[in-house]
């Protein structure tokens, strides 16, 4: 029997691009969608998703939903403590042990950004974190951690009711390439790099901080779908080869660059196509990159954490048991297209 999967955040970036991923390689499979907004072409894209019209504060109408589910995939708001709780309330309703029931949570390599530690601004930590020999250290991340209290949530679901409750965390690396889905298709680090040296019009310039040797780990949005249609495929199996609970923490890794790579390439590119003046990378002060408010967050620090600290990740998990190998090209074949496509999307003159 084809399972029944709920899936949030269905118009975002990834969120959209998994959407699309499930209903091409699976049409089989019975999904439902939580949509705020239903974008005009959605229904004729996807006839057989069914949709809930609602948001992440309609929390029993995520429950209800999440009950009629044997998969729940949350995407979206990954701050939004309700909706999260809702979605375990719900699966929890009709979960036995005989007939477990699965939740995919997107997380985040934020948890484990050096954003705290002034000693790294602008500079490579040696330290690259292993989702197999690190766990340990992950779950005992502190409070102030990022995303640290959504995954508290679900390690204590997993704890309490393992036995009729599967979780998983894939936690996502910075992600590239053109997303697939039925909304935004735009990454989200590269259009925030735009956004900040756009602002001094021909005069900006791509940027970095000390030596900007700070390193990152991509991942193109395809290669991140795999991650999710393996453990979806998984669940559908009642479980399959897949770790969870304690064990379903994922990274998705498929490359690591630093911030002075990434500044001069993106300064070639522009250069390139007449949009700036000087190709040459800009040394910030770690001020200037305090200063900075990029996307939409009250967390005083986004700004080194984008642009000036270190979040760097082996995906040994996923490779281990999911088999999992990307097989998209590196940052560097998209980097032109996310550049300029954000780049339209502020309306240029002069860019088609």
């Amino acid at each position: 029997m084809s399972p029944s999967i709920f899936l949030t955040g269905g118009t975002g970036y990834i969120g959209g691009s998994v959407l699309d991923a499930l209903t091409k390689a699976h049409p089989e499979y019975s999904l439902t969608v939580l949509l705020r907004n239903v974008p005009p072409t959605f229904k004729e894209r996807y006839p057989d998703v069914r949709i809930v019209e609602g948001n992440f504060d309609n929390t029993e109408l995520i429950a209800s939903t999440a009950a009629d589910s044997d998969i729940v995939i949350h995407n979206g708001n990954s701050k939004h403590e309700g909706s999260l709780r809702a979605h375990i309330t719900g699966l929890l309703r009709n979960a036995t042990a005989a007939s477990p029931r699965y939740l995919i949570r997107l997380g985040g390599t934020s948890s484990i950004a050096d954003w705290a530690d002034p000693a790294y601004y602008g500079e490579t930590n040696p330290q690259v974190w292993s989702d197999v020999a690190d766990l340990d250290d992950l779950k005992s991340l502190p409070d102030t951690a990022l995303h640290r209290n959504m995954e508290k949530i679900i390690e204590q679901a997993a704890a309490e009711h393992g036995d009729r409750l599967k979780c998983a965390i894939i936690c996502s690396c910075g992600v590239y390439g053109e997303g697939r889905g039925p909304g935004n298709t735009q990454s989200g680090l590269i259009p925030m790099y735009w956004a900040q040296i756009q602002k001094k019009g021909r005069e900006g310039r791509a940027f970095y901080a000390n030596s900007g040797g700070n390193t990152r780990s991509w991942v193109h949005i395809d290669d991140l779908t795999q991650v999710y249609l393996k453990l979806v495929e998984a669940a559908a199996a009642g479980g399959g080869n897949a770790s969870w609970g304690r064990e379903g923490y994922y990274f998705t890794a498929s490359q690591e660059w630093s911030q002075l790579e990434l500044a001069k390439a993106t300064g070639k590119i522009l250069k390139q196509h007449n949009i700036i003046d000087n190709e040459e990378p800009l040394k910030l002060s770690i001020d200037d990159i305090k200063a900075m408010k990029p996307g939409k967050t009250t967390f005083a620090l986004y700004g080194i954490y984008v642009f000036a600290c270190n979040t760097r990740t082996r995906s040994d998990r996923a490779r281990n048991v999911l088999g999992y190998v990307p097989q998209s090209g590196d940052l560097w074949s998209y980097l032109e297209g996310d550049l300029m496509a954000a780049v339209r999307s502020e309306g240029v003159q002069g860019v088609h």
